[in-house]
């Protein structure tokens, strides 16, 4: 990957620097909206969980399957 110019660089570095002010707002939406989604509709009766298939035990020192 070629370098990024002078130009490049001060505009990634505006626009993390807008991400890092707005993450706690955005936070705060993130949270409101699960409160007020819960509130709501407390009970979903057409969820269902998702399955998840965690293949067979192996002890945390058994090396990976080879593929």
């Amino acid at each position: 990957m070629a370098p990024l110019t002078p130009d490049q660089l001060r505009t990634r570095r505006r626009v993390e620097t807008v991400i890092r002010l707005m993450a706690p707002a955005l936070d705060v939406v993130l949270a409101v909206g699960d409160r007020v989604s819960r509130i709501v509709e407390r009970d979903d009766p057409e969820y269902y969980p998702p399955r998840v298939d965690r293949g067979p035990a192996r002890a945390p020192d058994d090396p990976l399957p080879s593929r």
